[in-house]
């Protein structure tokens, strides 16, 4: 079997996987439709480099997933509708329907349809039950980027500025800070353990360190 190489290869490759019955024309169409998505102008870091990344994550540690191809399916839909003037879980709640109907047309099982859409809903706040393996894998790939160097984490910092330039410094300032504070308050980042061991100090490290910076203050201990 040939290595899949591209983004629209591993989407194929993960429909399938899914059960997706859907010809090819079908489902390369909606690969198509899908990465027009993640590349519309508006995206500064919800684009097709932070798809690849979380992709990247669920390949490396699939075998802590009991359903790895649904999450990969649920990574590439996550944020298949993407609008930084959009409200509470507007976003989410959007892709996950978005995914409901689009896998329904390719003739995925009912089951996998509505995992997947519970799967990108559980990334509007990150927090999942105990016994999820499936979608601490998704939310711990969706904030991979936390635990960055420190140029990934001020580029990342820098994009998601941009994304809400539309903003105010300072209402930017306040909402942007109430989200840190949130993702600190978490007990873990990170649920799955070796991610866990690997990324969450570095990662709540850069939180504390972007929060001080917003509010101008001394670094925290």
């Amino acid at each position: 079997m040939a290595a899949v190489t591209t983004l629209a290869d591993r989407w194929r490759a993960a429909a399938r996987a899914a059960g997706a019955t859907a010809g090819d024309a079908d489902l390369d169409a909606a690969g198509a439709e899908l990465l027009r998505r993640w590349s519309e102008p508006h995206r500064q870091y919800h684009d097709v480099t932070h798809l690849s990344a979380v992709l990247d994550v669920v390949d490396r540690f699939s075998d802590l997933a009991r359903h790895p191809d649904r999450v990969r399916i649920a990574a590439w839909m996550h944020d298949a509708i993407y609008d930084p003037r959009a409200l509470g879980e507007a976003n989410e709640t959007g892709s996950a329907a978005l995914a409901e109907g689009l896998l329904t047309t390719l003739g995925a099982p009912a089951d996998v349809t509505s995992e997947v859409a519970r799967l990108i809903r559980l990334t509007a706040k990150h927090v999942t039950a105990e016994d999820d393996p499936d979608g601490e894998l998704l939310c711990d790939a969706d904030l991979a980027v936390l635990a960055g160097g420190g140029d990934r984490y001020a580029a990342y910092r820098a994009a998601i500025r941009r994304e809400y330039a539309h903003v105010s410094d300072d209402d930017f300032r306040t909402g942007r800070a109430q989200v840190l504070a949130a993702l600190l308050e978490l007990p873990s980042i990170y649920r799955h353990a070796p991610l866990r061991a690997a990324w969450e100090q570095t990662a709540r490290a850069n939180l504390r360190a972007e929060l001080d910076a917003l509010a101008g203050g001394a670094p925290r201990s």
